[in-house]
């Protein structure tokens, strides 16, 4: 819908807005530099009544308004429909390492043949977020990268501390090898995707095929990846007050996650600091500006480079960690959603790996 529909968002701020992101300015808040299209929806998440959720218990944050849901509203009232909505989908469960999980598959429109698999991890730092607040992101990739998607939910924290949902993301995607024809796939077309703690999820899971000798995945796509447990990076300090996701709130995750402090040393948490990185496929990595993440994720990129890997970054100006999803509203996360599909379609034909990797380096 373009913005001269009647019920599309007005294109250019209005003068509260304006007053509000100028005093945002003064204030030192982040949002302030957000573009008016992200800003909008972190202004309508707050008025549904999101409250910090470092300050909340597990089971209130998971009752709270998402970002997820602040899109819903706004597309609701500029009478915007869903851009993916003939994406069909199935809810089946598959076998985590402990017990069965849930799972969503996405079919692209016009699915037919053997079709590529995207494995996609939801974020929600390992202890918030189901399959449908991250509904969007496997819509747009299933739909751009005309890929069958399958979603996959892992145990959460505090009821299932680390490593369990990261031993349920290598049973989801040794799953995904076993089932891939029965999916309508081939395991040999096979990438991982992840948002988040769901991206470090992804790249986990690749460094575990690697390590045991499992068919390895054709491509990752982390987007804000959870990269490493340094809190006092660059983004951590100038996004401390950010929104939707904040350093407290990442301090919140973390300590709800883990079994003591210890663990941050493990090399599946400190990807950048103590992970082998080399022989991985490769990779795209997407960052936001208005991120605690973002420094980590570039760091990320680097290391990957110097381990040998192909690698895609691109950093986004003025939008929030968890934008990807927000196609529909935020005009750079279906510039973001491009470039996934891009890269993805890429992997999964054979005559241009050879040029996706040359161009990447």
């Amino acid at each position: 819908m373009s913005s001269t529909d009647e019920h599309a968002p007005p294109p250019t701020p209005t003068f509260g807005e304006r007053v509000t992101r100028i005093l945002g300015a003064v204030s030192g808040d982040p949002i302030a530099r957000a573009e008016i299209d992200m800003a909008r929806v972190l202004e309508e998440l707050k008025a549904l009544g999101a409250e910090p959720i470092e300050d909340l218990t597990p089971d209130e944050a998971r009752r709270q308004p998402t970002p997820a849901d602040a899109v819903s509203s706004l597309m609701a009232k500029y009478g915007i429909a869903e851009s993916c909505g003939d994406i069909r989908t199935r809810d089946l469960s598959y076998p985590g390492a402990e017990r069965p999980l849930a799972a969503r598959i996405y079919y692209p429109p016009h699915a037919g043949g053997t079709l590529p698999i995207v494995a996609y991890y939801p974020g929600g730092g390992w202890v918030l977020a189901d399959l449908d607040d991250y509904d969007a992101s496997a819509r747009a990739i299933a739909a751009r990268a005309g890929a069958v998607v399958v979603s996959f939910e892992t145990r959460k924290a505090p009821e299932h501390k680390f490593p369990a949902a990261h031993d349920d993301a290598v049973a989801a995607y040794r799953w995904t090898l076993e089932q891939a024809e029965t999916l309508g796939g081939a395991p040999e077309l096979v990438a991982l995707a992840g948002e988040s703690a769901g991206g470090n999820l992804a790249i986990n899971v690749a460094i575990a095929a690697r390590d045991r000798e499992m068919l390895p995945p054709v491509h990752l796509a982390l987007i804000y990846p959870l990269a490493g447990v340094d809190m006092n990076t660059p983004s951590f300090r100038i996004n401390e007050f950010a929104r939707p996701v904040n350093a407290a709130m990442i301090g919140w995750y973390l300590g709800h996650a883990l079994l003591g402090v210890d663990q941050k040393e493990d090399p599946r948490l400190d990807l950048v600091g103590r992970a082998d990185l080399s022989g991985l496929p490769p990779t795209t990595i997407l960052t936001a500006e208005i991120d605690p993440l973002r420094s980590e994720g570039l760091e990320l990129a680097g290391r990957l480079r110097s381990s040998g890997v192909a690698v895609n970054a691109i950093d986004f100006e003025g939008v929030a960690h968890g934008f990807f999803g927000m196609g529909d509203l935020v005009r750079h996360a279906r510039s973001a959603q491009e470039i996934v599909a891009r890269d993805l379609v890429a992997s999964f034909a054979p005559a241009e790996r050879g040029a996706r990797a040359g161009r990447a380096i």
